[in-house]
């Protein structure tokens, strides 16, 4: 058995933890019927994409029923909802440092497998300050980039607080962006938009705007393939491309086989790239896929479908935290996949959350 301890920054909490799924799935179900009526109105201004209008008016459609439904039964939910405990029941012990985004992480130790009860409700005014950001270690300190109350911000952990910092972000870095360590952790490299397809490199104390991509890669992910940083696919241009950044700008990588986004990409020691979970047609995937000596080949399933989720490699093992499932994909001394194993679930449903790695006592 593996154990490693993780850091986490999760938002969002219900009151309950019978109401935080339905709650979560509500608002997950809003910010898509959002993506595609800004993708519609975008479109019908003159962008170029290849996506049928009727197709985009039955999922709105659809999503508006969903979302009826969703509400009613959140509603029946919350009425026979009752408070829960603190108290945890564990097995297989990590350790989450969950942050009530009011900047200050609080300690929750939780199992792998299941917490049969979690925290009662925490403040919900804090909540938007750690929503749709991304994150990257610099210099050993983690910092996390944009997201929903200020896309330009730049904050760093100090202990157990985050401390927003007075350099900005030269361009609007929100839920579509990548962030990812660079440069032996020199570096962070935050990059992309809905149709914005430039990047910026964070050495710690500036952003300095670097080579823009051919094309935009709207949660495409950032990952490392030949020591070089890489991303695949968009969520909005619904195309294949693959392309990596070296010293003189972006150059093309072979396409993936599928138009798929909102995956998670992870480099190998081997200099190849595995590239797992994420939507096709938005579906949630299972596929594992190696990018190794520039061709694609399908080389597993994930335990179960999983999407925008944030990825930790270490001992040769790569732990996902998927938006509702934990899953750790084991790789033996060569870098070949040996099994992957669905370890637990996260405390609530949150996309591509704040990982890192820390000690057993961090903020207790």
């Amino acid at each position: 058995m593996n154990f490693l301890v993780f850091g986490i920054i999760l938002i969002e909490f219900c009151s309950a933890w019978r109401c935080t799924r339905e709650k979560a799935r509500i608002k997950e179900l809003f910010r898509e019927n959002e993506e595609l009526k800004i993708e519609r109105d975008q479109l019908a201004a003159g962008q170029d994409c290849k996506i049928y209008f009727d197709e985009i008016d039955e999922i709105n459609d659809e999503n508006d029923v969903r979302l009826k439904l969703e509400n009613e039964k959140l509603r029946r939910k919350l009425e026979d909802a009752s408070p829960v405990e603190k108290s945890l029941n564990m097995t297989e012990t990590g350790y989450f440092r969950v942050s009530n985004s009011g900047q200050k992480p609080i300690a929750l130790s939780v199992n792998f497998l299941m917490a049969q009860q979690v925290l009662q409700r925490l403040a919900q005014r804090h909540m938007i300050f750690t929503d749709d950001v991304k994150h990257a270690l610099v210099k050993g300190q983690l910092f996390i980039f944009g997201g929903s109350s200020d896309d330009r911000k730049i904050a760093r952990l100090d202990g157990c607080r985050f401390n927003e910092l007075s350099a900005r972000l030269n361009k609007n870095r929100g839920y579509f962006s990548e962030a990812l360590s660079i440069n032996s952790g020199s570096l962070a490299l935050i990059c992309f938009g809905y149709f914005d397809n430039s990047c910026e490199t964070f050495d710690g104390t500036k952003a300095v705007t670097t080579f823009s991509a051919t094309w935009t890669h709207a949660s495409g992910g950032l990952g490392i393939y030949k020591n070089q940083p890489a991303t695949v696919g968009c969520f909005n241009a619904k195309h294949k491309k693959t392309e990596t950044l070296s010293s003189i700008g972006w150059s093309t990588l072979p396409d993936f086989p599928m138009r798929i986004n909102k995956h998670s990409i992870v480099g190998l020691d081997n200099e190849s790239m595995l590239l797992f979970g994420g939507e096709i047609s938005g579906k949630w995937q299972t596929g594992i896929w190696q990018l190794k000596n520039d061709q694609w080949n399908k080389i597993g399933e994930l335990a179960t479908s999983a999407s925008r989720g944030s990825s930790f490699y270490s001992g040769r093992s790569i732990y996902y935290f998927g938006r509702s499932s934990i899953q750790r994909i084991d790789l033996n001394a060569k870098e070949e996949l040996e099994k992957v194993e669905l370890i637990g679930e996260p405390p609530k449903y949150s996309s591509y959350p704040v990982l890192f790695a820390t000690t057993p006592d961090f903020c207790v």
